[in-house]
């Protein structure tokens, strides 16, 4: 089955690590590698969820089921991410349903994101262009904190949506044509909707259902998403080398299968067309060209941490 891939081509030629006949034998969607993968994903949730609704359970315990509960919401924006790219599924309209749902649950708009991402793809890494450079790298330890406990991330995201709900002018997002602003609007509207339903329907038990199950356990699940998106590209180089733009970090397995194997994400950068379950496979074959290649998010944070002027860690020199 065809599939659209709504991002541009690489800024590394196809056949720099990939020949056409390896790039063509990856490049196959696959709608059940994707839904055993989602039903996975939905699963565990479930799953914690239960756990840290039954009250009987030892509290730490409960305190374990509450956060595994939150990272396995705030990861939902690993499906968003790959099903915005219409490469998860074989199917568009697979992609964009499942992509909309992991965005509801993560708290991002899918719709919204799709265009966003394009941009950061198109102009990944390049100042001035690239919308996630709108927020700027931390500078200082105070500044990493806040960017790690996802206070950055919460205020800019209630900016964002209120923006869009309230319909303020949105003409300044060069990502966002005339023609798809009307289109964004409606789907952030309708993600609200479902917030609203499931808060009135936790009134009449006094359950606070969307509180205790959905936004308490994403505050505490988001620190964990942040710490692993800000080694995706954080102190990599400003220019259009995806060699060196951005960074693979290699991380156990769980990690890889809650984030749909974005930790290959220099792979992802040069081949976006590529579905997450053939991202490993590629790994083999790119990885010894990059050069941010780490082993563990802790070292990166911890490389990274040492580049802040305030603290001068060691471990501040350049990576290899």
């Amino acid at each position: 089955m065809t599939r659209t891939v709504s991002v541009p081509e690489p800024v590394i030629p196809a056949g720099a690590f990939l020949s056409k006949e390896q790039l063509a034998q990856l490049n196959v969607g696959s709608n059940g590698a994707a839904a055993v993968r989602a039903a996975g994903h939905l699963a565990y949730i479930v799953v914690a969820g239960l756990l840290w609704g039954q009250v009987g359970l030892p509290l730490p315990l409960r305190l374990i089921a509450l956060v595994a509960l939150g990272v396995g919401l705030a990861t939902c924006f690993a499906p968003m991410h790959e099903c915005g790219h219409r490469t998860a599924f074989a199917d568009r309209r697979l992609n964009d349903g499942a992509a909309w749902l992991a965005g509801l649950l993560s708290f991002y708009n899918a719709t919204f994101y799709r265009r966003y991402h394009q941009w950061h793809h198109r102009y990944t890494h390049l100042p001035g262009l690239d919308p996630e450079l709108e927020d700027p790298a931390p500078t200082s330890l105070w500044g990493y904190v806040l960017e790690i406990s996802g206070w950055n991330w919460w205020t800019g995201k209630l900016l964002s949506h209120g923006r869009q709900l309230l319909g303020a002018d949105l003409s300044a997002m060069p990502y966002l044509s005339p023609e798809v602003i009307p289109q964004v609007r409606r789907s952030v509207r309708g993600q609200f909707a479902v917030y609203g339903a499931l808060a009135l329907l936790s009134l009449p038990g006094g359950n606070g259902f969307l509180f205790w199950y959905w936004l308490l356990p994403l505050l505490v699940g988001q620190p964990f998403l942040r710490f692993l998106l800000l080694a995706e590209h954080g102190g990599c180089s400003f220019d259009r080398d995806g060699t060196t733009n951005t960074r693979t970090t290699l991380t156990l397995a769980p990690v890889r299968w809650l984030m749909w194997n974005m930790p290959f994400h220099a792979e992802h950068h040069l081949y976006p067309s590529l579905p997450f379950h053939a991202l490993p496979a590629a790994h083999a074959l790119i990885g010894p060209h990059l050069k941010h290649l780490d082993r563990g998010y802790l070292a990166v944070h911890r490389w990274l941490l040492g580049r802040l002027p305030s603290l001068g860690l060691p471990g501040s020199g350049d990576q290899a």
